[in-house]
């Protein structure tokens, strides 16, 4: 009872922090500013706060299911001198996406970076000398104020596609209503923000949503019809899941109610990606609440499958880097149960992975008419 009401608490919590406006987000950078302010006036070192990355300061919380930022801070003075650069640098990008903020302006961390590039009068010094500088800051900056990158008006390249009967409204272009099955066999190409004030989820008849890891699989379902009769919903990924295809996925699951199904090949690499879907990755331990969905489900392939589907020629062998990324997953902590310990243990010591595609070997149509719907009726998951 106390853990599902912490779960309530939390979930409550989050959609809060999701509905934070814009102009909410823009007066967070002009009290981080004010401070500053403050501390110059009073003839102070000015101060700029955010949360330290990296292994260190990301932990595993049990109890959400999910990969966590933890509490260690970092300070930048403007007038330490290995601070100084990154202090400007910071204070431009905060007055850069404020003024996104404040008047509906979105931009690619490309287009940021160019924008503020330039040499400073009287020097031969750059603001940024690459978007390796920009980029880190920016990162900053969401941690800082708490938000996600998107919620600055800031995106990166969009990668990913949505199939199925799903009706969405795109807010920032005049209300317009579509149908995510009747955009043709490509289905709709999901963009790098896909924050509730842009596009809402306003209905659909799905009773799961299906995420595939190869665009090649996501087209083999939808050429042979596998979305309408199955009611299912589909996302195809094309490889490790962007930031944009994350949080579609996650908001999918809590606004729509529907449960998650990860569809990858049967390796080291795929389950991976299993992994950042349902627990988040380190990277963006910060903003897991917004894009992990911890109920997610493996359906994807397994190396039993090679026996139970008679898959045995068809199978690839590993690669030594492969190998080495299933020992280091066997000792995460969300991999701590029997069933992953074994797919593990097994992908170590047979040192082969199976494919989607080599369902294929059986008959083209294989997956839509045996394999996905036999494992979800028998509920054979991972967890």
């Amino acid at each position: 009872m106390v853990k599902i009401m912490a779960e309530k608490k939390h979930k409550k919590e989050t959609k809060a922090k999701e509905k934070v406006s814009p102009k909410q987000i823009a007066e967070r950078i002009k009290k981080s500013a004010e401070i500053m302010v403050k501390q110059i006036e009073k003839q102070e070192d000015p101060e700029f706060t955010t949360m330290q990355r990296g292994k260190s300061n990301v932990v595993w919380d049990e109890k959400k299911g999910y990969l966590a930022l933890g509490d260690k801070e970092i300070k930048r003075t403007f007038l330490n001198i290995a601070h100084a650069r990154k202090f400007m640098q910071t204070t431009l990008i905060m007055q850069k996406t404020q003024d996104y903020l404040l008047n509906n302006k979105t931009a690619s961390i490309r287009e940021i970076y160019y924008e503020l590039k330039h040499t400073i009068k009287g020097t031969k010094e750059n603001t940024f000398e690459g978007q390796d500088e920009s980029d880190p800051i920016i990162v900053d900056l969401e941690h800082s104020v708490d938000t996600i990158r998107e919620k600055l008006n800031l995106h990166a390249n969009p990668k990913g596609t949505l199939y199925g009967n799903i009706t969405l409204k795109d807010k920032m272009h005049n209300n317009d209503k579509f149908n995510a099955s009747k955009l043709g066999r490509g289905g709709w190409s999901i963009m790098s923000r896909i924050e509730p004030e842009e596009i809402e989820l306003l209905e659909t008849d799905a009773e799961y949503l299906l995420v595939c890891e190869t665009e090649a699989m996501f087209e083999r379902l939808i050429e042979e019809g596998y979305p309408k009769p199955n009611k299912c919903l589909l996302i195809g990924t094309g490889g490790q899941a962007a930031r944009g295809a994350r949080r579609l996925i996650h908001r999918i699951h809590e606004e729509l109610d529907l449960p998650v199904y990860v569809f990858t090949d049967g390796d080291p690499y795929g389950w991976y990606i299993y992994s950042v879907i349902k627990q988040g990755s380190m990277a963006l331990a910060a903003h897991s609440e917004f894009m992990s969905v911890p109920d997610a489900k493996y359906i994807g392939m397994t190396l039993d499958d090679v026996k139970n589907y008679e898959l045995e020629n068809v199978t690839e062998h590993m690669k030594e880097g492969d190998v080495k990324r299933a020992k280091e997953m066997m000792a995460y902590p969300w991999f701590q149960n029997k069933e992953w310990q074994d797919q593990l243990k097994k992908a170590i010591t047979q040192k082969i992975r199976i494919e989607q595609q080599a369902l294929a070997n059986k008959k083209l149509d294989f997956v839509a008419t045996h394999y996905l719907p036999e494992k979800i009726r028998n509920n054979e998951f991972l967890p």
